[in-house]
């Protein structure tokens, strides 16, 4: 779920298209919980490999946080997900989002806060590391505007469960997350924070992978990591991807950096200033909402800039949140609270979530696969039967 469009302009996309949810879809159901709320699901990774999951506390001290005020830098929580073991079962799992951003993130999009508890992710915090030869390609994830690091986790445990390590960044007054001291953060409306202040973050980031891969520990409270997370860290193979402004983010990480290698962008209007520049690397654009002649799109003009390998996928009856965790929780939500038919349209568009998440779990891994393993991928060379929603635009 997101803050990044209104409730009301989602309806308003949905009906000018002219969707309709179809009666009796196949919608995801939620866990039934033995006290309080049901717990909303996500659907399991289809790799070979279980996750493991830790959260860091990051201080850039190379940047002033005026928000916060004097003497304080700008401050990161982010989470590693890597392949874990198989004593991964002794250790708990991770929580989509902790319970007071949750209870934020419902009422901020004009849900009863108490409704639904988060979902529990696949990642078990602090397992220990698979135990195999060679390090792993990393992929870095900034989310959008009013959202949080765990928008994309259908995606970014596909991805681990597939051998990759995963690095989910919250972008500092305008993500619902915790504190380190455990305090809810929420997004700040009368801050504002531009596609550049997440590149600047995910920037910093890359430098604690460095750290990371190289034994370090950059955790501010020095916390204990679990054994060999370095060392599976392949610092040389670094791809990136963003839903909406951290897609427009990645660009211009790539711009300006040239660890990351391959990146890819979920329905990101592609609109900054600076703007972004010429790219010489593989980049995919997966398009619903921000498409080339789109109103507050500039995805046209950044066509043109992509000097490398490029490609632009569009999936019939896509809203804005399509790629994103949003697709299959908020049906799971709808049938507790009764939404109707032309609510849910308005979030979710015409997309089977079912299917949503095949697109979700199938894409990003074959391009990631392609530019980062270098295993050429037939699902990124043409309309695909397995996938006859995903148009290539180009």
């Amino acid at each position: 779920m997101t803050t990044e469009l209104t409730r009301r302009r989602l309806l308003t996309t949905a009906l000018a298209t002219g969707v309709a949810i179809p009666l009796g879809a196949r919608w995801a159901a939620p866990a039934q919980a033995a006290s309080g709320p049901a717990r909303l699901t996500l659907p399991a990774p289809t790799g070979p490999h279980r996750v493991g999951t830790v959260p860091l506390h990051l201080v850039d001290g190379s940047r002033p946080d005026p928000i916060a005020g004097p003497g304080h830098h700008r401050e990161l929580m982010i989470s590693v997900w890597y392949p874990a073991g198989r004593d991964a079962r002794r250790h708990p799992v991770a929580p989509w989002l902790p319970a007071a951003p949750m209870a934020a993130l419902l009422a901020a999009n004009g849900f009863d806060a108490d409704v639904v508890g988060a979902p529990l992710t696949a990642g078990h915090e602090g397992a220990p590391v698979l135990k195999a030869a060679g390090r792993r390609p990393v992929v870095v994830f900034s989310h959008g505007a009013g959202g949080h690091r765990s928008e994309t986790t259908i995606v970014v445990q596909e991805l681990v469960s597939h051998g990759y390590v995963a690095v989910t960044v919250d972008h500092p007054h305008g993500s619902f997350g915790e504190s380190p001291d455990g305090a809810p953060t929420v997004p700040d409306g009368d801050v504002s924070i531009t596609p550049w202040d997440h590149a600047h973050d995910i920037q910093f980031v890359l430098d604690r992978i460095e750290d990371l891969a190289a034994g370090r520990n950059p955790d501010t409270q020095c916390r204990p990591l679990p054994a060999g997370l370095g060392a599976t860290i392949d610092p040389r193979r670094i791809g990136m991807f963003g839903w909406s402004k951290g897609g427009t983010a990645t660009a211009l990480v790539m711009n300006a950096d040239p660890r990351v290698r391959a990146g890819l962008s979920l329905d990101a209007p592609m609109l900054s200033q600076p703007p972004v520049a010429d790219l010489d690397r593989p980049f995919m654009l997966m398009t619903a909402v921000f498409t080339p002649g789109a109103e507050e799109s500039g995805v046209a003009e950044f066509w043109p800039l992509l000097q490398g390998w490029r490609r632009q996928v569009h999936v019939d009856g896509a809203t804005h949140g399509a790629y994103c965790d949003s697709q299959w929780l908020v049906p799971q939500l709808a049938s507790i609270i009764g939404m109707s038919d032309d609510d849910l349209a308005g979030w979710i568009g015409t997309l089977d979530p079912f299917r949503a998440v095949r697109i979700q779990q199938a894409y990003p891994l074959a391009f990631f696969e392609q530019h980062l393993h270098h295993r050429r991928q037939r699902l990124l060379n043409g309309p695909s039967p397995t996938f006859p929603e995903v148009q290539f635009v180009r």
